[in-house]
């Protein structure tokens, strides 16, 4: 696979979301069958995996550690924290310094490595200033045990004060044709101070592939009927739904698959930007490596912008109270 800057990593042009087999979109996959896919996606040429101690509580990354290790000169490590859990098992956003370095302990624990090379504040805490955490991380630097320091869901003014603290390597957001926060401001403030960007949910959680359901053909704890329910209620959901049409005649004009379409279109975005989409099935992991491989003129960039975009589609990407709390939409005031 081609080959992209990130900070002082080359890693390849599609990353992978690791959360998959472990939460997210349905039960966990089997450990050895998550493995298996980890493996074939070093084989396939992913050279950057993306985890958090947040995925299956320790799962996600435990499984790395265990299939992965023997591997570890084979890729970029990612990792998050910023959450932890109450003593009633609730989790919480949780940037206090004491938090983050036992986080990173245990995460480094799990993975069994010596260093994360990517460690991501995953949230800001609202109760604790972005300089105290990145500070903490920034301590972490120093001690070996991280080697560079990324910020997740941030507002634009929010990484000017993280990176006025220790640089920033990378920036971590939802982006993807149907969601388009990132370009308001945080793109623009990436690219001014040489930051990094690594869009997540790339195939707008299943939907661009055009094999997701909706709302209510998923299970209650399918993040698709939590925090990402507007768009895949039933009213939305088979409005944005008449949107797939055009867009599988556009990518059956290319002669690829309406998942490679979405992350072409990324790709050819200004910047390096990376994206990660996460899966647990073989197929579709082999099938997302060959998105790197299309490279789209810009007549076609054009018409997919003016196909899908946030004036075109039914219901915003978070509910309403997560869409308040999310510091990136700050970008975006709606």
């Amino acid at each position: 696979m081609q080959q992209r800057k990130l900070g002082p990593f080359s890693v390849s042009a599609i990353g992978l979301g690791c959360m998959n087999v472990s939460m997210g979109y349905g039960p966990r996959i089997d450990d050895d069958e998550a493995g298996e896919l980890f493996n074939a996606a070093l084989d396939h040429g992913y050279t950057f995996l993306d985890t958090a101690s947040l995925y299956g509580l320790g799962h996600n990354e435990s499984l790395i550690g265990k299939y992965l290790s023997h591997r570890r000169d084979e890729y970029v490590l990612a990792s998050k924290c910023g959450f932890s859990r109450t003593e009633e098992g609730k989790t919480i956003m949780d940037g206090r310094p004491a938090t983050l370095a036992q986080t990173c302990e245990d995460s480094l624990r799990r993975l069994d490595t010596e260093v994360i090379d990517l460690y991501y504040l995953h949230r800001i805490d609202p109760g604790v200033p972005i300089e105290e955490s990145v500070g903490a991380l920034a301590q972490l630097v120093e001690q070996g045990k991280i080697k560079t320091i990324g910020l997740s869901e941030v507002s634009a003014e929010s990484l000017r004060r993280a990176h006025a603290v220790h640089p920033i390597t990378a920036v971590q957001s939802e982006y993807s044709l149907w969601t388009r926060t990132p370009e308001r401001k945080v793109l623009a403030t990436c690219a001014e101070l040489g930051v990094g960007f690594v869009p997540f949910s790339p195939l707008a959680r299943q939907f661009l592939t055009g094999k997701s359901p909706d709302l209510t053909q998923v299970l209650e704890d399918d993040i698709r009927a939590t925090i990402a329910r507007p768009r895949f209620e039933p009213a939305n959901f088979s409005r944005n739904r008449l949107l797939l049409v055009p867009f599988g005649e556009i990518a059956a004009r290319i002669g690829c698959s309406m998942a490679q379409l979405a992350l072409a279109w990324l790709l050819a975005q200004d910047g390096d930007l990376i994206p990660i989409p996460g899966t647990k099935h073989m197929e579709w992991m082999i099938e997302n490596a060959g998105a790197a491989d299309i490279e789209l003129d810009a007549a076609t960039v054009a018409e997919l912008d003016a196909l899908i975009n946030e004036d075109t589609v039914a219901g915003h990407r978070y509910t309403d109270a997560l869409m308040k709390s999310t510091d990136s939409e700050k970008d975006w005031p709606r």
